[in-house]
């Protein structure tokens, strides 16, 4: 009868099947592997879903943009200026909303908007905190909410309120800035006094810089995401 040598013997367990480590060694190989699958995949859904708020955003604060592109920058009745208070100074008149504008649609000026929220979050309209339902768009209504399967929210049939875009916040800053550097702001009540040939600059002559910045609420979150900010200038 043959005998196997050593090596023989070897080979026969070698050829029979893996051995233990070159069975863990695998199995790591592919697990790191499918981690390495699954963090892309992560990655591209938080890639991907930024760039959907962004697009959003961008909507959203261009909106804005669009509503307020044809208001003069101070209210064409009153206009905006300094009167006499009763401790010997002056007091800005006609910035913000005036006596009677509590609506969107009242609102027909540019230094109107200045502080106003349109939120998610507002159910009903409270100018006097800066509070208004929203967000809206370019014809001041509020964009109703579209749940995943793609449907429309649909008006109450008692009250005609909508339920609004879920999540979004547009706030609008209206800003007076310097003539020659439009990246300074001066004070709301600012002018300027006559000095050689220049006549000088009254409170409501300066141009105002609009911005909007639009945030998101995620589901569960406690604080809001800055997703975009729109600016521009009214000369």
């Amino acid at each position: 009868m043959r005998t196997l040598s050593r090596a023989d013997r070897m080979r026969a367990r070698a050829a029979g099947g893996f051995t233990l480590i070159e069975a863990a060694l695998a199995t790591v190989i592919i697990g790191v592997g499918v981690v390495a699958m699954v963090e892309a995949q992560q990655a591209f859904i938080r890639s991907n879903l930024w760039s959907s708020h962004a697009a959003s955003g961008t909507f959203l604060a261009n909106e804005i943009r669009e509503l307020t592109r044809h208001l003069p920058r101070h209210d064409p009745v009153t206009g905006l200026y300094l009167e006499d208070d009763e401790f010997g100074g002056s007091q800005l008149v006609g910035w913000g909303p005036e006596p009677g504008e509590v609506l969107v649609e009242d609102l027909d000026d540019l230094d109107d908007f200045d502080g106003l929220t349109f939120s998610f979050l507002n159910s009903v309209a409270d100018i006097a905190n800066g509070e208004l339902p929203g967000p809206i768009n370019a014809f001041g209504e509020v964009i109703p909410n579209i749940d995943v399967n793609g449907v429309v929210a649909e008006p109450d049939p008692d009250t005609g309120d909508v339920e609004a875009m879920n999540g979004w916040i547009q706030t609008v800053i209206v800003e007076k800035v310097n003539p020659f550097d439009t990246s300074v702001v001066v004070a709301d009540n600012a002018t300027e006094p006559p000095s050689g040939s220049f006549p000088g600059r009254s409170v409501d002559e300066y141009p105002l810089r609009v911005t909007v910045e639009v945030m998101y609420v995620a589901p569960l979150a406690v604080e809001g995401e800055l997703v975009a900010r729109v600016s521009w200038i009214v000369p």
